[in-house]
C-alpha cells in the first residue's frame, strides 16, 4: 500500500508513532477503567429522595427573575438558553435518553445540551489550529485531505454525547437484565408474604440496593411514584420507558392485569419469574455454544503456529544442518 497516494508525506514511521500513542492511550484508559471502584449506590438513594421530594410539591417554589444558577451550571444553562435547546421534541427525547442512562436531574440535561453544541466547536476549533496553525509535515499540499480531516473530526465531536449516552444506557440495560430474575424472586415471596404492592417495590429496592443498585433505583423510583401520582398505571408505564426491556414490560402487564382484574399476584409473578431464568439459562447456552466457533480464529493464529514451531522446528533445523555440512 503507498502511503503517498493516500496521505502525501506520511512515512511508515510516521504512521507506527501514530498508532503505537493510540494504543498506549488506550491501555491508559482501560487501565485506569479497571482499577477506578466506583459506589454508585450514594448517588441512587440521592435520586431517589429527590424524585420522591419533587413529587410532594417541596421543590415547586417561585424563583425570581433575577436570580440564576451559578458556577458552570449555571454557564452551561445560559448557553443552552441562548441556542434555544431547553424545550421541544429535542429536550423530550434527550430526557428519556439520560433517564434510560440513569441521569435525572435538570444538571445532567443541562450538561448533555451543553456538550452537543460545545464539543462539535471545541473539536473543530482543535484540528483547524492543528492544520493549518501548526502544519505537521503530513499534511503540507494536501488541501482536501485537511477540509477532509476537520469536517470529519468536527461531526465525530457531535456524535460523541451521543455515543456516550448510548453506550451507558446500554451498558445500564444489561446490568438490570441480569438482575432481573433476583428482583423476581424477591416480588414472589414479598407477594407470598402478604404485603401489597408499594411494599413489595420498596423492600425488593432495599434488598437489592447492594446486588444491582441500576435496579433498586428504578424499583425504587416506581414505588415512589405508586404512592404519590394519582394513576398507578402512569407509574408502571413510566418504568417501561426509563427500562425498555421484554422482562420489565411482562412484568408490568402483569401487574397491570392483576390490578385490573384481581388475578393472583404471587402465583403470577411465581411463572414470570420462572420465564426469565429459563430465558437466562437459555442466553448462557447460547453463548457456550458459540464458543467453539469464536475460538476457531484465536486458535488458528496463535496456537497452532508457536504449535508447529516447537514440533516440526527442530527437525527443519537438523536438516538444513545436515545440508549445509554437504
Amino acid at each position: 500500500m503507498n502511503l503517498d497516494a493516500l496521505m502525501p508525506g506520511l512515512t511508515p514511521e510516521d504512521l507506527a508513532s501514530w498508532l503505537s500513542g493510540l494504543a498506549a492511550f488506550a491501555v491508559a484508559v482501560l487501565i485506569w477503567n479497571a482499577f477506578v471502584e466506583r459506589d454508585p449506590l450514594a448517588s441512587r438513594l440521592k435520586a431517589l429522595q429527590q424524585r420522591r421530594e419533587a413529587l410532594k410539591g417541596d421543590l415547586t417554589r417561585t424563583v425570581r427573575r433575577g436570580d440564576r444558577p451559578a458556577g458552570r451550571i449555571g454557564l452551561m444553562r445560559r448557553v443552552v438558553d441562548q441556542f434555544r435547546m431547553a424545550g421541544g421534541k429535542t429536550a423530550e427525547q434527550a430526557a428519556a435518553k439520560l433517564s434510560r442512562a440513569g441521569y435525572r436531574s435538570k444538571d445532567a440535561m443541562t450538561v448533555y445540551l451543553f456538550a452537543k453544541i460545545s464539543l462539535p466547536m471545541l473539536a473543530g476549533a482543535a484540528v483547524v489550529g492543528v492544520v493549518y496553525g501548526l502544519r505537521p509535515p503530513v499534511l503540507e499540499g494536501a488541501g482536501v485531505q485537511a477540509v477532509g480531516i476537520c469536517l470529519i473530526v468536527t461531526f465525530l465531536g457531535s456524535m460523541l454525547p451521543e455515543y456516550y449516552l448510548r453506550h451507558a444506557a446500554a451498558s445500564r440495560q444489561a446490568t438490570i437484565r441480569r438482575a432481573l430474575p433476583d428482583a423476581f424472586d424477591l416480588l414472589v415471596i414479598c407477594a407470598e408474604a402478604g404485603l401489597s404492592l408499594d411494599s413489595a417495590f420498596e423492600r425488593v429496592a432495599r434488598e437489592m440496593g447492594e446486588a444491582c443498585p441500576e435496579l433498586a433505583e428504578e424499583i425504587g423510583l416506581t414505588s415512589v411514584e405508586l404512592g404519590f401520582l394519582p394513576d398507578r398505571a402512569k407509574a408502571f408505564q413510566g418504568l417501561t420507558e426509563r427500562v425498555p426491556l421484554p422482562g420489565v414490560r411482562a412484568l408490568v402487564t402483569t401487574l397491570v392485569q392483576t390490578e385490573r382484574y384481581g388475578t393472583p399476584l404471587a402465583q403470577s409473578l411465581r411463572v414470570l419469574a420462572g420465564e426469565m431464568r429459563t430465558e437466562r439459562m437459555l442466553k448462557a447456552e447460547e453463548k457456550a455454544a458459540r464458543l467453539p466457533a469464536i475460538m476457531t480464529v484465536p486458535l488458528m493464529v496463535f496456537i497452532l503456529p508457536p504449535l508447529f514451531i516447537v514440533l516440526v522446528g527442530p527437525a527443519i533445523l537438523r536438516t538444513i544442518d545436515t545440508f549445509s555440512r554437504m
